[in-house]
């Protein structure tokens, strides 16, 4: 199985991304660590992305997810996976979870800017949320608010997803 933690940069995916991952003792991939050099400078001088831009990025992201599958691993990826157009490109079977973590602007901001030693410039918040496409109910994605701690965030994905004693 694979689980992709979702949602707009800072919204926590990497942080309950390897909370969920160490858990159960599966891979952690950060989807950020695929990014080609030019798309994280462009983000780094606070210019967003385009779908051009993400393209290449998410096919890689895919060719991986296939090649877990394939090989029989379990993984937990982080990716901001805004749109249905990118989270269908990496939904390669029903073996691929999406978890989307949802929170309001001024908390997300919030958690933003107390991050520090990444890329992202926090002036792109609003490009993420005006590309955030909200799931709807026929991607059978699993929505966690904000708001609550790490552990219990994970707590709930683990249940939802029947993981608990999977590890």
């Amino acid at each position: 199985m694979i689980i992709v933690i979702f949602g707009v940069s800072g919204a926590g995916k990497t942080t309950v991304g390897k909370m969920l991952s160490e858990q159960l003792g599966w891979r952690f991939l950060e989807a950020d660590d695929f990014h080609p050099a030019a798309n994280i400078e462009k983000m780094r001088n606070g210019h967003p992305l385009t779908d051009e831009d993400r393209w290449p990025w998410l096919d890689c992201l895919r060719k991986q997810i296939e090649q877990l599958l394939s090989a029989g691993e379990n993984a937990v990826l982080a990716c901001s996976a805004l749109k249905r157009a990118y989270r269908d490109r990496l939904r390669v079977s029903d073996e691929v979870k999406f978890v989307f973590l949802r929170g309001d602007y001024a908390l997300v901001e919030k958690q933003l800017r107390s991050r520090h030693g990444h890329f992202m410039n926090a002036a792109l918040l609003p490009s993420q949320f005006g590309d955030l496409e909200q799931p709807r109910a026929d991607e059978n994605v699993l929505t966690f608010e904000l708001g609550r701690t790490r552990e219990e965030i994970v707590e709930r994905i683990e249940a939802k997803l029947n993981l608990v004693g999977r590890g």
